[in-house]
């Protein structure tokens, strides 16, 4: 089945997957071959993900705990995509330089020709979406058995992974006017034409 929803606001079904993830108890784009959500410490600081459009095929959303090199424990909404084309991407954090103030690294590229990713995971605290037109969706799906969309293996082993938690996954999804807030970002491939890196003076952030 095809479903269409209009201004979805993610941080709402993150607040039922936080609740499941407690029940089971870098700045910049992380990116390796074969890297995986949980395979790292992550800083524990929020940046910011924008889009333009993101055309997804094989779609996971489900509840985990991410953890800082302190052990501080962060819950947050994993959203896997098996693959993704990205038009207008935009990464952004605020660094704050003693002395000199806040200044902003500013990622951005597939203007001309869209980003693409595979088997790429975005542990957020928040997501928005303008609008999110999904195929064959499923929402209330066990996490354990999810099968349309990439579920990280290291989550999977993890104490904090619940397999019975609540869980959506679609066939697929076109997203457009993204927003979002993240702690962690890998992916297997992630390969973005005009790719462009700028440190400016001030907060500039993508949204």
């Amino acid at each position: 089945m095809s479903q269409d929803f209009g201004r979805t606001r993610w941080k709402r079904f993150a607040v039922v997957l936080a609740a499941s993830v407690a029940a089971a108890s870098a700045v910049g784009v992380g990116m390796a071959q074969g890297a995986l959500a949980a395979s790292f410490l992550i800083s524990g600081r929020t940046f910011q993900i924008s889009a333009d459009t993101m055309t997804v095929r094989g779609l996971s959303i489900y509840g985990m705990v991410d953890v800082t090199r302190e052990g501080t424990a962060v819950p947050v909404t994993v959203n896997g995509f098996r693959r993704a084309e990205i038009s207008g991407l935009c990464q952004s954090v605020v660094v704050p330089i003693p002395v000199l103030g806040p200044y902003t690294l500013r990622l951005t590229g597939g203007d001309e020709q869209r980003a693409e990713a595979r088997n790429m995971f975005i542990d957020a605290k928040a997501l928005d979406v303008g609008q999110a037109d999904f195929t064959d969706i499923d929402m209330g799906v066990a996490a354990g058995a999810i099968t349309k969309g990439p579920v990280s293996p290291g989550d999977r082993q993890s104490r904090y992974f619940d397999p019975d938690g609540v869980a959506q996954q679609a066939d697929a999804a076109r997203l457009t006017d993204v927003e979002v807030t993240a702690v962690a970002v890998s992916a297997a491939t992630l390969n973005v034409p005009d790719l462009s890196v700028r440190l400016t003076e001030g907060s500039n952030e993508c949204f």
